[in-house]
Order: C-alpha cells, then structure tokens, then sequence
C-alpha cells in the first residue's frame, strides 16, 4: 500500500513539475525583459547591484512577506517547544577542541556577516547572507555547549526577532505620504534600505538560528 500511495505521489509531483516547465516555456516575450528593466531603473534604486535593489526596492512586499513567514515559522517551534518540554535533555559535553574552535570562528563569522550586510548595496551579499552567517555562528556555539537551547524568549530577545519586521513595516509605513507603501524618496533610499537591512540581518540570524535552538533539547 505504501508502494502505491509513494509512486502516486511521485507521479503527481512529476506532473507538477512537467506542467510548471510548460508554463515557464509558454510565458510571452515582454515577461522575459525583467533584467532589462532592473537595470534601466537601477540608479534610482538606492543601491548598485541588482538582486538587492530588487529584494529591498523592486519586489519589497515580497520579501516583507518573507520575513514574517520566517518568524512565524518560529513562533510555531516555540508553540511545539512547550509540549515537548517534558521531554527536554541537556546538550551532551563538547569535545575541548571543538569548544576552542567555536570561541575562533564565532567572531570572525560575525565580521563576515557585517561584511556581507555591507557589501550587499554593490555586491552580493546582504542581509540574508549576513543573517544565516549568524545564525551559522549560534548553531556552532550550541553544538560546542556553549550556547544554551532557548525555552521561551525573553523581552530582549523578542525584541531582536521582531526588530527587522517592525523597521520594514516601519519603512513601508513612510512612504504612504508619497502615495503607496515602500515608496523610497530618492535622496533617502540609500541609507533607508541599510536600515532595512541592518535590522533584519539580527532578526533572520536570531530566527534562523532560533528554528534550531529552540528544538534543540528536544529528546529524538
């Protein structure tokens, strides 16, 4: 029975697939220009490279989305964390070298988040890159024993997961005076988008490595 039921569902999802291909092949000529516009709108963007000009500037509802889909994927870890905190256990001791390399890597990894969120305005990079280096940094401290697993979040916590969310939104909210929302003023959007970006690299670190920390006690 189960043979059955695997073999339908691989047949449907290779329909799916076929029928995504067809749809992708079958798109006019005017959908395909997309590089073209990016590029003749990229000065008034606020940043040189593209794909950040289009995640922050271009397409910002869909990465605003993003970004609360991510913290309610979290939200829902720690629902699922309560129930199972009867079944939580403590990490098990590191070994002393891993320990030793964790307290190396952990601050360069933040360099290279900042780095990253720096460089995304003219390079690749930006703020989630810098954010799963972050997170990357919180997963090895935890599995060095050096970072405990997280029960429910405190303020300032909660503050750091929400920070980015809020300062998007915030942003977005700003530019209703210009008539719609994310509306950058052109002088402005620049440094408006490094804001955007700085606050959510805490917060796509925080939730990225909060997916793992707060399931990490669970007893397999």
């Amino acid at each position: 029975m189960k043979a059955w039921l695997t073999a339908l569902i691989a047949l449907l999802c290779s329909g799916l697939a076929l029928a995504l291909g067809a749809a992708m092949l079958a798109l006019p000529e005017f959908a395909v220009r997309l590089p073209g516009q990016v590029a003749a709108n990229l000065d008034a963007s606020g940043v040189a490279h593209p794909v950040t000009a289009v995640l922050l500037n271009f397409r910002g509802y869909d990465t605003l989305l993003e970004v609360a889909v991510l913290l309610l994927a979290l939200l829902g870890v720690f629902a699922l964390s309560r129930h199972a905190s009867d079944h939580a256990h403590p990490a098990a001791p590191a070994h002393p070298v891993l320990q030793t390399l964790a307290r190396l890597l952990a601050p360069l990894m933040v360099l290279v988040a900042g780095y990253l969120l720096w460089i995304g305005a003219y390079a690749p990079g930006g703020a989630f890159q810098a954010g799963a280096v972050l997170a990357a940094a919180g997963v090895l401290l935890r599995l060095a024993g050096l970072l405990p697993a997280w029960a429910q979040p405190g303020r300032l916590l909660r503050g750091g997961l929400a920070l980015g969310l809020l300062v998007f939104l915030a942003v977005a909210v700003a530019g209703l005076p210009q008539g719609e929302l994310l509306h950058y003023p052109p002088a402005l959007a620049s440094p408006l988008i490094l804001l955007v970006e700085a606050g959510l690299t805490l917060s796509i670190g925080l939730t990225l490595a909060g997916l793992y920390l707060a399931s990490a006690g669970w007893r397999q």
